[in-house]
């Protein structure tokens, strides 16, 4: 039976939820917080912006949580309302009180999510493990997805390689601060965490999740995703394989874009966060003309 994620022990629980605080202390950007109900647990989400265009919901990538998008989120709500969701079962202000013990269950805590915020359809952004979150929604719940985009979404599209799995094990074997960093750097090359972020990252390794991990999607899969699809990559990225990636995708997405940024990391978004968000809302706008345009 699939068991519920949580936090080791309440001593845990509250260091995280003092490092989240500091985290959330230094954000300065207008932000409406909400709690949602759902049969899976209370779902935490801040909501940023107004205007008319389709929505967009941010998925975080593992040990991140709704705070991780305060750079970029208000570029993303200058015409429409952002939510980002602290992800069920992983560490942050959402409260898991029930398993979700296969893929379509993340689909149908999503489902009920959207709802709660009264949001029929909306653009679904995922980055690294928030990007295979991003694309079980898609897979098991079209009807929520206006569209798709994934932001090095490791192990979604193409095996994340054997060496890069070994390599991540050994720094897990160390929980010193300075390993941790050491693991960033390799990971993310050409990004700085500030020490606030660092902390709530470091904070949310006492949580246990059990979500289980991305798995290379099937090509039926692939080809069931009908809704128009983003994928961006860093073209030196030690967890994806952007060439590859990017020969599936167009053999078996037919509504996908592609773009590949030679010389950046995993860390592309941060890296490089003006052209990418600029890239984002360049196709998430066209996507909404396009649609107003067939229900004229």
């Amino acid at each position: 039976m699939a068991k519920i994620g949580r936090f080791k022990n309440e001593q845990v629980r509250d260091a995280y939820l003092a490092a989240y605080a500091d985290l959330e202390a230094l954000s300065s950007v207008p932000a409406t917080t909400l709690d949602i109900q759902t049969s899976f647990g209370t779902t935490h989400v801040r909501r940023c912006g107004s205007g008319a265009g389709t929505p967009i919901v941010l998925l975080h990538s593992f040990g991140g949580n709704g705070l991780y998008w305060d750079f970029v989120i208000e570029d993303l709500s200058t015409d429409r309302v952002v939510f980002a969701l602290d992800t069920i079962g992983t560490a942050g202000k959402s409260v898991q009180t029930a398993p979700i013990g296969k893929e379509a269950d993340f689909a149908a805590w999503f489902d009920e999510v959207m709802a709660g915020l009264d949001v029929d359809r909306a653009h679904v952004m995922g980055l690294s493990q928030g990007a295979w979150h991003g694309a079980l929604v898609t897979v098991h719940a079209p009807q929520r997805v206006a569209s798709l985009i994934l932001v090095e979404p490791n192990g979604v599209i193409t095996k994340m390689k054997w060496s890069v799995l070994f390599k991540i094990m050994r720094f897990g074997m160390s929980s010193s601060d300075e390993n941790w960093k050491k693991m960033t750097a390799w990971l993310t090359p050409g990004v700085t965490m500030s020490d606030t972020a660092f902390a709530c990252a470091r904070a949310a390794l006492g949580y246990r999740t059990r979500l289980g991990w991305a798995r290379v999607l099937k090509d039926a899969e692939l080809r069931s995703i009908t809704v128009s699809m983003l994928a961006i990559f860093g073209g030196e990225s030690v967890v994806c394989d952007p060439v590859q990636a990017d020969e599936r995708i167009t053999a078996l997405v037919p509504n996908a874009e592609i773009e590949i940024y030679p010389g950046m990391g995993h860390g592309v978004l941060d890296q490089i966060s003006e052209r990418v968000v600029s890239r984002i809302l360049n196709f998430v706008q066209q996507h909404d003309q396009k649609a107003a345009s067939t229900t004229r």
